[in-house]
């Protein structure tokens, strides 16, 4: 996820068995950029994986297979022949690629020019402008990608290529379609897209569906051998998880952000209302089941800054506890476009708002304000 890594083993009726979970850092170079370590991610699944094996008294060879669901379009390139990072990985929520976004709308024609293929506005939000940035503005990355030796990818493409020792460079159509890369009814890469968004197709992984067997582990060794055979994007994993398999069923995730996804079946509905199209899911060789998607930036990111950043609360669920000492907000209102605002507006020069305070105001006005935000 955004914040941490977590490693669930369920039995065979659904049930949680074993759980591990491990927060990592939040990097915040200035304004409107937000980055992850890669290896540092790496290490925390690691981590949980033992973790949660140990919890439970099993061993690898126990699991009958391993699935990924993973933040988005957060964006990682590496060294494919020293599996060294390039950069950090710049998170979904980053903004540093806006001037690019710009630029590319105003050549193509709006920030809806790729709609029809993509299903996605020419906002920051999205990968293929964060892995151009990168190529422009990182030496070392734009010199992997000239030396035919970088390789990019989401969250879910760096922990595969991690699991199979090096060997697949794969993501999954639901993260694929997260890019600005990929034709929607193709469901593979678009030499067209490519070229408008300004970055090679040569470091793009193979796109696979989101359940069939892809490899079995190679690293770390408590779960060599172990079948990897799922990877959905995290939002499209809870659609799928609370079994929203008809056409009009929606789920709505509150999270690091808020999403909600209605499942539109085999048809590819495009919206005339900022909502996002995007893959559902694809099981196989079934055909891909699309979905809309309405995106709130900052969720229960709202919480973590009030911990972090403001230092009123020193854990998450202490906010429910302030917010509860008053009967009211005291008009109080918070608007939390940290990162802009998403859906249906995309509007990415939005900044946030705390507006309506007194001298009457405390911290449990804030703290109320921002779980009513």
């Amino acid at each position: 996820g955004t914040t941490s890594s977590r490693f669930i083993i369920f039995d065979d009726k659904s049930q949680i068995v074993a759980e591990a979970q491990e927060e990592h850092a939040q990097i915040m170079p200035r304004e409107g950029w937000v980055e992850h370590d890669p290896l540092e991610i790496w290490e925390r699944t690691k981590t949980v994986i033992k973790a949660a094996l140990d919890k439970a008294g099993l061993k690898g060879s126990d699991l009958a297979t391993i699935g990924i669901t993973n933040q988005r379009e957060t964006t990682v390139v590496w060294n494919k022949h020293t599996g060294e990072p390039l950069h950090n990985a710049v998170v979904w929520m980053d903004t540093r690629s806006q001037n690019i976004c710009d630029q590319i709308a105003a050549e193509a024609g709006g920030k809806d020019a790729l709609q029809a293929k993509t299903g996605l506005p020419i906002v920051p939000y999205f990968a293929g402008t964060k892995l151009r940035w990168l190529i422009e503005n990182i030496p070392d990355v734009a010199e992997a990608v000239q030396n035919d030796s970088a390789l990019f990818g989401t969250i879910d493409t760096w922990l595969l290529w991690l699991l199979s020792g090096g060997k697949e460079h794969l993501t999954d159509v639901t993260n694929a379609s997260r890019t600005l890369l990929m034709d929607l009814d193709r469901l593979d890469w678009d030499d067209g897209l490519c070229d408008v968004v300004g970055v090679p197709r040569s470091v793009l992984p193979r796109i696979v569906s989101s359940s069939e067997e892809l490899f079995r582990v190679a690293d770390p060794p408590c779960i060599a051998g172990v079948p990897v055979a799922g990877v959905l994007g995290d939002q499209q994993a809870a659609l799928f998880g609370q079994t929203c398999f008809e056409p009009g069923e929606a789920k709505n995730t509150y999270g690091t952000g808020c999403f909600l996804l209605l499942n539109t079946g085999e048809q590819k509905v495009v919206s005339r209302h900022g909502l996002l199209t995007t893959v559902a899911y694809k099981i196989g060789d079934a055909p891909a089941a699309y979905a809309l998607e309405g995106s709130v930036a900052i969720g229960g990111a709202l919480v973590q800054w009030l911990r972090d950043n403001l230092g009123i609360i020193s854990k998450a669920p202490e906010v429910e506890t302030l917010a509860k000492q008053v009967e009211t907000n005291g008009d109080v209102y918070l608007v939390p476009a940290f990162s802009g605002l998403y859906a249906p507006y995309w509007r990415d020069d939005a900044r946030g708002v705390l507006v309506g305070m007194t001298r009457y105001t405390n911290k449990c006005h804030i703290a109320r304000a921002s779980l009513e935000a």
